[in-house]
């Protein structure tokens, strides 16, 4: 997990960021460990990678491309 972001309500986001152009099961790994332990507070995971496209990785688990942090 490359970080854990908490809310004033205390749900949490878990943000991994991978250099790969492709994502992989294992790459959920960390955030579904952070959903198992934080329970009802988990509110949505996020895998940053180097692809092009956004992605559902199954509940509330997404990928979604670096480039879209700006816009691109």
């Amino acid at each position: 997990m490359d970080f854990v972001i908490e809310n004033a309500m205390g749900e949490l986001i878990g943000v991994e960021v991978k250099a790969a152009a492709t994502v992989q099961g294992r790459d959920l790994r960390g955030l579904k460990r952070l959903a198992n332990v934080a329970g009802k507070q988990f509110r949505l995971g996020v895998i940053l990678y180097d692809g092009t496209e956004t992605l559902p990785l199954g509940d509330r688990l997404w990928a979604a491309p670096l480039s879209s942090l700006w816009g691109g």
